[in-house]
């Protein structure tokens, strides 16, 4: 019998689950089981669950057959829990180092009691740690289960009243009956007769567990639903549970005053009761104050203040938008003519059949979005699309595009207009979102390198980068598009914000499967990709501590090495618009609008650290990892993956430190051996996931056509990536 059982439930929390079970399973108190609670998520919270069951005896997973609500899924782990105490953790919640020991410790210190309490801390997005307010009150009152009297229970009842901050015995909970009530508020029910029924209640002055406050999401209280009205149902349980037991009815009068100031904290929230709901609330409140009252006790004026109400409501937002509209009105001072035109078109209707798409900064229609509109274009033909792109490049662009420039009169109309706006970056901060319009965020890779808010540790990457302003731009995204569910789990938490993760693979990938070995030898013959030559694309990424781009390997002199046998595709990163060397065996493609046709040109990637590996890996050709300049680039940039590490599903193929051990690796042929096609297997089951080759028409039948249910994925086994000439 474990001395702790730690029940987890989960849903829609991939994000941060991880992290949750390490901060349990990493103590260095190891006599615990941790019962993870899979509440029917449709994310990867429960296959993430699995797989730590797989690494770690101590794991048990329950996967739910429906989604139940936080307080059900609690009792399923309740239900087969077999620890000496309980602990309650929230999934997005962690468990400080060393602090299993400190409970263990002080449960001994104080004869086992019924309930531990223990502190917390608030963790926010942006990297403050700020202790529970109320924490003086827990090094104050610390003492003995015997010493612990009325006073210090009421002071106790006065905190938070959440259940994953103690520590509950297991025998007294049985003993008891205590289960979680379903709906929301869930935890009042539990807390409150759980310490007033306990006859030991032991103190624990140290921060235990970590509370996640997400920027955005994450806190189900925090949304704006009649399910708040549970509220009222919640503390008829709570009164039940008194009035069948006399020796806790001195606690009613206290009880009855909590209710009421907790009752108005909710209906006077401006992000909880509807707001044409509110006075029903309170009139529920009201009533729920004279049913609980205790006898000959004066009444609790609960009443909807004027902030509450529906004038107050328009006051509250009228204000927050004159705030909010004050950069707006500079600007438009600044530029009357632009920003009237713009304000001018925001006021007509949105345009259901009119999209915007842009691609790597205003370059030429590619990556992601090009593949997402060439699909819709084919599934919804009367949908106008428009894309942005620079004036200096719209000569560059194939014929069968309608393009505006950035910042022109077109540019404005469209996006002021368009219901749709598709991008692989971000559009410009001035291009607020409408309310009505879709924002669909493709990215444009998966990251080796860190990302988003993890730049702030990074200065040489992201010391020009305005977070406030990056924040600004993902609350206009509605849906965030993944490859793999590792792409997934770091942008959620990179980029935290209300949108919705779409994990339906890359459209621009889907090429990959779809290629027929015609399409290849077309790509190649328009390379000049000599007959029976081995093809190597080399694509490197830029570099955030280096301006302008020096090539880490000398292909002319690699080519010259490897012999006629070989031609190298040299690649230079689009970034740095510019040519890289040519010669006889090497071919600049620095210039090509495709990095797909590249791809399947080629027989082999050189990579370094870009993201096209991952992509490329849908292929199953081989990769070599070049990394000269590792150690340099993990420091300044960071890095999510340990390239060079040799483990499955985290090195693609062969690794070369430097261009002798890389033309050794070509020469030798560890480049397409059994230890690479080993590893280039393990990489491409863990990314490659996805990619199947209808991405793009999922993505069209979801965010353009309103389906409800994804296309079903082909199993990777099943896949066939487009042949090579070989």
């Amino acid at each position: 019998m474990p001395r702790f059982s730690v029940i987890v439930p989960a849903y829609k929390v991939q994000a941060y689950l991880g992290e949750c079970l390490a901060s349990v399973l990493d103590q260095s108190f190891r006599d615990v089981e941790l019962i993870g609670v899979d509440d029917a998520s449709p994310d990867g919270s429960g296959r993430i669950f699995d797989e730590y069951a797989e690494r770690d005896a101590r794991v048990r997973v329950l996967h739910l057959p429906e989604n139940v609500g936080l307080g059900r899924a609690r009792n399923a782990g309740l239900e087969v829990a077999t620890g000496d105490y309980l602990i309650f953790l929230d999934s997005d919640d962690t468990l400080t180092p060393g602090s299993l020991q400190a409970i263990a410790d002080r449960l001994d210190a104080t004869g086992e009691p019924d309930i531990l309490v223990f502190d917390y801390a608030r963790t926010f997005w942006d990297g403050r740690v700020v202790r529970n307010q109320d924490a003086a009150m827990l090094g104050e009152c610390q003492a003995k289960p015997d010493e612990f009297g009325t006073a210090e229970r009421e002071q106790l009842l006065r905190m938070l009243m959440v259940v994953w901050n103690k520590a509950f015995k297991r025998e007294f909970v049985t003993r008891n009956g205590f289960t979680f009530p379903p709906g929301y508020y869930e935890d009042t029910p539990w807390t409150y007769p759980t310490t007033l029924a306990a006859q030991s209640i032991g103190l624990l002055d140290r921060v235990v567990v970590h509370y996640r406050q997400r920027r955005m999401g994450g806190n189900i209280l925090a949304t704006t639903s009649r399910k708040h009205f549970d509220i009222f149902d919640q503390y008829d349980r709570v009164f039940a549970f008194v009035d069948a037991r006399p020796e806790l009815h001195s606690w009613r009068p206290f009880l009855h005053r909590r209710m009421v100031e907790h009752l108005r904290a909710i209906g006077s929230h401006p992000d909880r009761v509807p707001m044409g709901d509110r006075r029903e609330f309170f009139a529920q409140a009201a009533e729920a104050e004279r049913r609980h009252r205790p006898e000959g006790a004066a009444a609790i004026e609960v009443s909807m203040p004027f902030k509450a109400s529906a004038v107050g409501d328009v006051v509250r937002r009228a204000k927050n938008a004159a705030v909010a509209a004050q950069p707006g009105v500079k600007r438009a001072v600044a530029r009357p003519l632009v920003g009237g035109f713009t304000q001018l078109q925001r006021q007509l209707p949105i345009d259901d059949e009119l999209a915007v798409f842009a691609a790597y900064w205003n370059r030429v229609p590619g990556c992601n979005p090009a593949a997402i509109e060439a699909k819709l274009r084919e599934l919804r033909p009367e949908m106008r699309t428009v894309w942005v792109v620079e004036a200096g490049r719209r000569r560059d662009v194939p014929a069968g595009y309608t393009t505006v420039a950035p910042g022109s009169r077109g540019f404005w109309e469209a996006v002021s207009r368009a219901r749709y706006l598709v991008n692989n970056v971000n559009f410009p901060d001035s291009a607020k979102k409408r309310p009505g319009s879709v924002h669909l965020q493709t990215h444009h890779g998966t990251p080796v390198k860190k990302m988003g808010l993890d730049l702030r540790d990074y200065p040489a990457a992201g010391l020009a980068m305005d977070f406030d302003k990056l924040l600004e731009r993902i609350d206009r995204w509605d849906y965030s598009l993944s490859s793999n569910r590792f792409s997934s789990l770091i942008w959620e938490r990179v980029y935290p914000a209300n949108y919705r993760t779409l994990e339906y693979g890359y459209p621009r990938n889907d090429v990959y499967v779809t290629a027929g070995a015609e399409q290849v030898r077309a790509a190649r013959r328009e390379l000049g990709i000599p007959e029976g030559a081995t093809a190597l694309l080399y694509a490197p990424t830029a570099r955030d501590y280096r301006v302008g781009y020096e090539p880490h390997l000398d292909v002319a002199k690699l080519a010259a090495k490897l012999g006629e046998e070989f031609v190298i595709l040299h690649r230079a990163h689009y970034s740095y618009d510019s040519a890289g060397p040519s010669s006889a065996r090497v071919i600049d493609v620095s210039g090509h609008p495709s990095i797909e046709q590249l791809a399947l040109a080629s027989d082999a990637l050189i990579a370094d650290y870009s993201s096209l590996m991952f992509d490329y890996a849908n292929l199953d050709r081989p990769i070599v990892v070049f990394a000269d300049d590792w150690d340099v680039y993990r420091e300044t940039r960071g890095v999510y993956l340990d390239l060079l590490s040799g483990r499955p599903g985290e090195t693609p193929g062969a690794v070369a430190r430097s261009e002798a051990e890389l033309l050794d690796v070509l020469r030798g042929g560890a480049w397409r051996d059994a230890t690479s096609t080993t590893l280039r297997q393990a990489f491409r089951e863990r990314f490659c996931e996805f990619d199947d080759g209808r991405a793009a028409e999922r993505v069209v039948r979801t965010v353009f056509l309103g389906e409800q249910t994804p296309l079903p994925f082909v199993p990777l086994a099943d896949r066939r990536p487009a042949p090579t000439t070989a």
